[in-house]
């Protein structure tokens, strides 16, 4: 199958984010995908130094947005340690759910809707590490369209992904005194104590009940054993379903005090991904549900780029790349007698849309 040569191809060209010369070198191999089936060469946009692909066919009003990446979040070496394969029906190998599949179907999709004016195709370079240099190009490309798909591996049992949470993500760092911890302890001002003070109190931030998480994560603090720590900081990680809640954490947040004399606390970051929420992607699961009856929906604690589309409104449907699992695990993979059919239906989207 054409198709599973194509995801080989890009299995095989390692991408981690934070290597831009392999992030560069993936662009090239997935540029000699996309331009095989779709006839044309993209426009390669390099910012900050990642490279991102944009294919623009036609000259008419812009009316579809395919939206995927090609980095991924396996380091240089991964692939010798799981190589690409397919046994029993299960194709394996780092990044083939997350999601090198989902790229190789767009382009497949694309060709088989026959390249139809109006459709846009853009694939980045930075999506694993938050989009830092190609949210403003995703965001730019969204609004000029009247919809966005997007072919990141779907949910469980391969249901689209039709709402994912909010993303936010905080630095919270703590300034203290340092003093000798055993002949003056009293003089110091222990930024470790004022961490465990602030770490409780952003963790109450949560709302289980509405299905926002506040996460306390990497913790840091003091030098030496015998030292007053005069510094410290933790990390959050913020999930959450709507707006609303994404901006009552964030002013909480800014409301940090300090507990001890003499501490200060200090607050960075801040929102990442907008949630998606569910009327983003109503119509779009609807037309799905019509062309490929039987599939399903679901709400996802993850956020990618389509958080960024449906945040300005453009209806989004997620999910729509590999039925597998494993994302960023080792036991990552794909369900090969499902990539054809999820394929058929991401063409038959373009061709309605379009």
């Amino acid at each position: 199958m054409d198709l599973l040569n194509d995801i080989e191809r890009l299995v095989s060209c390692e991408s981690p984010s934070d290597d831009l010369a392999a992030v560069a070198r993936s662009a090239e191999v997935t540029a000699a995908v996309g331009a095989a089936l779709l006839g044309a060469e993209p426009e390669r946009i390099v910012l900050d130094g990642r490279t991102h692909l944009r294919w623009r066919l036609g000259s008419g009003p812009r009316k579809v947005l395919l939206l995927g990446h090609h980095d991924t979040v396996w380091p240089i070496g991964s692939l010798a340690r799981i190589p690409f394969g397919v046994t029993d029906g299960v194709l394996r190998g780092p990044g083939c759910f997350d999601m090198k599949t989902g790229l190789a179907m767009i382009f497949h999709a694309v060709a088989a809707a026959g390249c139809p004016d109006g459709t846009t195709v853009l694939v980045t370079g930075d999506e694993e590490i938050g989009s830092p240099s190609s949210r403003g190009l995703i965001e730019a490309e969204a609004v000029a369209h009247r919809a966005v798909l997007v072919t990141e591996g779907s949910a469980d049992g391969g249901a689209l992904k039709t709402e994912r949470k909010g993303t936010s993500m905080y630095e919270v760092t703590l300034h203290g005194r340092a003093a000798h911890a055993g002949l003056e302890p009293e003089r110091g001002v222990n930024a470790t104590v004022e961490a465990a003070h602030q770490i409780l109190a952003v963790a109450r931030l949560a709302d289980p009940a509405l299905g926002t998480t506040v996460v306390p994560t990497v913790l840091s603090s003091g030098t030496t054993t015998n030292t007053v720590p005069a510094q410290g900081k933790f990390m959050i990680d913020v999930r959450v379903r709507t707006l609303a809640e994404q901006q009552r954490v964030d002013d909480d947040m800014r409301t940090l005090r300090p507990v001890l004399d003499g501490s200060e606390v200090e607050v960075s970051g801040g929102p990442n991904r907008p949630p998606m929420e569910p009327s983003a992607s109503a119509e779009l699961f609807r037309r799905a549900q019509r062309l490929l009856p039987g599939v399903t929906q679901a709400a996802v604690g993850g956020a990618s780029d389509g958080n960024f589309t449906a945040g300005l409104g453009i209806p989004t449907l997620d999910g729509l790349g590999a039925v597998g699992g494993g994302a960023h695990a080792e036991h990552e993979h794909v369900l090969v007698p499902e990539i054809g059919p999820r394929t058929d239906l991401l063409a038959a989207l373009v061709k309605e849309l379009t």
